[in-house]
């Protein structure tokens, strides 16, 4: 036995070993998720229990209103649009497909003829026009297309302006490229040139465009038609009638009938006729005849084409220059000036009111054809109630709406929306 195993001294037993500061038994982690018990409390399981409310720091936000306007609504597809049309919206359509065989028909049947050319460009225009009043019906019909959102502010109405943007330009482009034919040939057959690429003139030998004198041009005939269906029997030219405005003089304006304020329908009506005319009075078709024809619609279309460019791209802009358009000469000026239907006017008889000290700020814009906006600041005199300051702006939107809209009894659709901003004046 050895000295440490052995006894005391006095027969105990020896003392225990000291504990062990490691644990080596084994130990079993749980894949469970762990439950966090952070930012609760014993006794204050309800978040809106009075103590709760107390102790707490951050309060919830109150609850917001649903938003009045949507931030986007549902663009229809080919489909849900073709499922919409009515049956007159589906007749509109099929028409605008016959007048485009039309203008086909009438294009293919110049044979080299410059003013049948240029008649069927204007008949081209025409089935655009139809084209786009088809579709603008069309979107009429679901939501999208007149209700505002937060995508789009004033629904797509602002398309159809883009659209006869797009018209325009094609009047203007069409213009140009019928003169600079026109003087083309008339430069080619000056002296002895001799042209680098050799065209077929009616009446220069070649197999030109040559109709027969008393017999009936089929293709002047049914530009004719064409016209006095799309406008009579489908009128599908109405909103371009609203924004090209021809200023007749007040004894014609009487005597004129309802197709002919549209000016397209007159320049079409007016040439197609003159083209059936002249084979039916045996008139003889001569080159400087055609050429002349040729020219006065090619000018005629780049005229009208320019103003509907100007009357358009000022609404794409939010602009406002009256309602006679931006084309006004100072007659048509002097007249809506003497009539009290130009801004400056109205302006001054909002400033006549007894309550308006002055008008600081005014804006005038119009968004599509059957939207305008008026934004004003006026500074009213003191002592003015709500009961004055309502009346105020009844008053100023009334003037608004009858001076420089339509009017109430005239049938117009054009609407105006005022917003006023008072302030008192502090003298």
């Amino acid at each position: 036995m050895s000295f440490d195993d052995a006894p005391g001294a006095d027969g105990a037993a020896p003392a225990p070993a000291a504990a062990s500061p490691f644990n080596f038994q084994t130990q079993y982690i749980t894949t469970s998720p762990v439950k966090s018990n952070i930012g609760q409390r014993r006794g204050h399981r309800y978040k809106h229990s009075s103590i709760s409310a107390q102790h707490q720091i951050f309060q919830e936000p109150p609850p917001r209103p649903p938003p009045v306007l949507p931030a986007s609504l549902p663009v229809p597809t080919i489909r849900e649009a073709w499922s919409s049309m009515q049956k007159d919206q589906r007749a509109r359509l099929y028409w605008c497909l016959c007048h485009g065989l039309v203008a086909t028909y009438i294009f293919f049947s110049a044979s080299g003829s410059l003013a049948m050319t240029a008649l069927s460009h204007l008949v081209f225009f025409d089935v655009g026009s139809a084209a786009i009043c088809v579709a603008v019906d069309l979107l009429g019909n679901f939501e999208v297309w007149k209700r505002s959102s937060i995508r789009h502010p004033f629904g797509l109405q602002r398309a159809e302006v883009l659209a006869g943007f797009a018209m325009s330009v094609f009047l203007v482009f069409g213009g140009f490229d019928l003169l600079s034919h026109n003087l083309k040939h008339i430069l080619e057959s000056v002296g002895s040139h001799t042209p680098h690429h050799p065209h077929e003139h009616p009446g220069h030998g070649a197999p030109g465009r040559t109709i027969s004198p008393g017999t009936v041009d089929m293709a002047s005939l049914a530009a004719v038609l064409s016209t006095l269906m799309s406008a009579y029997g489908l009128k599908n030219h109405a909103r371009i009638r609203r924004v090209m405005r021809v200023a007749y003089p007040a004894y014609l304006s009487s005597l004129l009938p309802d197709i002919l304020a549209n000016p397209f329908h007159f320049l079409t009506l007016c040439f197609s006729f003159l083209m059936l005319l002249l084979p039916l009075l045996s008139v003889s078709y001569f080159v400087w005849l055609d050429r002349l024809i040729c020219a006065a619609i090619a000018v005629s279309m780049f005229v009208l084409g320019v103003r509907l460019a100007v009357a358009q791209g000022l609404m794409l802009l939010m602009s406002y220059s009256g309602r006679r358009g931006s084309s006004i000469t100072s007659t048509s000026s002097l007249e809506d000036e003497k009539n009290g239907t130009s801004v400056a006017s109205v302006v001054r008889e909002i400033e006549s009111e007894p309550a308006v000290s002055r008008v600081d700020e005014a804006q005038f814009w119009q968004v599509h054809y059957g939207l305008c906006m008026a934004n004003l600041r006026v500074c009213v005199v003191r002592g003015c109630d709500d009961g004055t300051l309502s009346q105020l702006r009844t008053r100023v939107s009334r003037v608004i709406q009858n001076r420089l809209g339509e009017g109430y009894g005239k049938g117009g659709a054009l609407r105006w929306e005022v917003t006023m901003q008072m302030s008192t004046d502090p003298n």
